[in-house]
């Protein structure tokens, strides 16, 4: 650990750590396949041992968080994909849906620390953590984090905000952990209380947005904070060096950005859901669909940390849409693509005339040959059940927001 990163795997070549990583996947791949069932289904076929680079591990089919509920649904409560019976799992967590998280025993076992040393906790640090303890894995994602780094740990939790600002003015910790907004919610109760919070001096927060006028607010108010992005399924994914820099991911993660309802990657730079492949051996991720939308950021972090870096949280991928009464899934539009390979890009815009839905695809080509359009139409007839009418737009003219079917029906008329 060096005063500017937490080890020297942050500074490595990207090659170097792909080479590492790819060098680790088939075995992890090949071991999750033989010790859960869940995964045995899920990768029929694969071939662990060819998994040695990305567009290999691409071939792979992503599993989705709606997919994991319905096979935990059957198999409860965890589907079949976790690698280690109940009673070896440290804690079990059940998150909104329901769905059901386990805890191997590692010592920070969503690998949030990286997270806290980036924000600038050190071993010593006395760390008020506000997230939830409460049936969800959140306030344990950074309490093994955050005591992995050598800090003590206040476990909060929410509500009680009076208690809080007691305990904060009696411990007098160097720095939050927790939800954008509620750290704001102290604050503002201890200025009106006259309760002291002074010690507070940097903030880690995760599970919302943290806004540009809320962290200018925290900094004229003497406290830095910086962000984590993390899912109770995969623990922290990425998290930020300095405020606007991106999000850098986290070593032991693969990420791709995958086109949303399909497999396939997008080139760097457009928006696409946060696939996760993780190496956590009693609840391994190959492929994970978050749901979240992000983009790859061009370059290398200024703080030194070689790792990809993305945008941060864009937005939800899921766009299962009801059109007419029947619903269509992103994964048609991903169909109709890969039978049209001419399609650089489209979307589905779905909108209401005179009292009924009608829809639209919009795509962007290259090339435009005769009968493309009757082709596309008849294929979207074919793959949605439903008609609806496509149009040529020129290249760069859809938005790169990651939607595949945007929904502009006005509900508010």
């Amino acid at each position: 650990m060096s005063a500017e990163h937490f080890d020297t795997l942050e500074t490595r070549e990207p090659g170097e750590r792909d080479a590492d990583l790819f060098a680790r996947l088939p075995g992890h791949v090949a071991e999750a396949m033989a010790k859960a069932p869940g995964w045995a289904r899920h990768l029929e076929g694969c071939d662990a041992a060819s998994l040695v680079d990305r567009a290999a591990l691409a071939r792979l089919p992503v599993l989705r968080k709606p997919d994991l509920m319905a096979a935990q649904a059957q198999t409860p409560p965890f589907g079949g994909f976790a690698t280690a019976p109940l009673s070896a799992m440290g804690r079990i967590f059940m998150s909104p849906g329901p769905i059901w998280e386990p805890q191997g025993g590692e010592v920070d076992p969503w690998s949030a620390a990286r997270a806290f040393f980036a924000a600038g906790f050190r071993a010593g640090d006395i760390v008020h953590n506000a997230l939830s303890y409460h049936l969800t894995p959140g306030g344990f994602i950074l309490d093994h984090g955050a005591r992995a780094l050598g800090c003590a740990v206040f476990p909060a939790g929410v509500g009680n905000t009076e208690m809080q600002l007691e305990a904060i003015s009696t411990l007098r910790p160097t720095g939050y952990a927790g939800t954008p907004d509620y750290l704001k919610i102290l604050l503002d109760k201890a200025a009106e209380l006259g309760r002291d919070t002074s010690s507070l001096r940097r903030g880690l927060v995760s599970g919302g947005a943290l806004f540009p006028s809320l962290r200018a607010e925290y900094r004229e108010r003497g406290i830095e904070v910086l962000q984590a992005y993390a899912t109770a399924d995969a623990g922290v994914i990425a998290y930020e060096a300095a405020a606007d820099q991106g999000m850098i991911v986290n070593e032991d993660v693969i990420v791709e950005i995958v086109r949303p309802g399909s497999n396939v990657p997008v080139p760097e730079g457009e928006v696409g859901e946060v696939v996760v492949t993780n190496f956590n051996r009693a609840y391994p991720l190959i492929r994970f669909g978050t749901g979240d939308l992000s983009a790859v950021l061009p370059g290398r972090s200024p703080c030194g940390r070689t790792n990809m870096r993305l945008k941060g949280w864009m937005g939800r991928a899921d766009q299962r849409t009801k059109i007419k009464g029947m619903f269509v899934d992103p994964k048609q539009i991903s169909e109709l693509l890969g039978r049209h390979p001419e399609i650089t890009r489209a979307r589905l815009i779905v909108e209401r005339q005179a009292e009924q839905d009608v829809m639209r695809l919009a795509y962007e080509a290259e090339a435009h040959g005769d009968g493309l359009d009757q082709a596309i139409s008849a294929t979207l007839r074919e793959v949605t059940k439903l008609s609806g009418r496509v149009e040529r737009v020129s290249p760069g003219a859809l938005p790169n927001d990651g939607k595949v079917i945007a929904d502009e029906r006005n509900y508010e008329a």
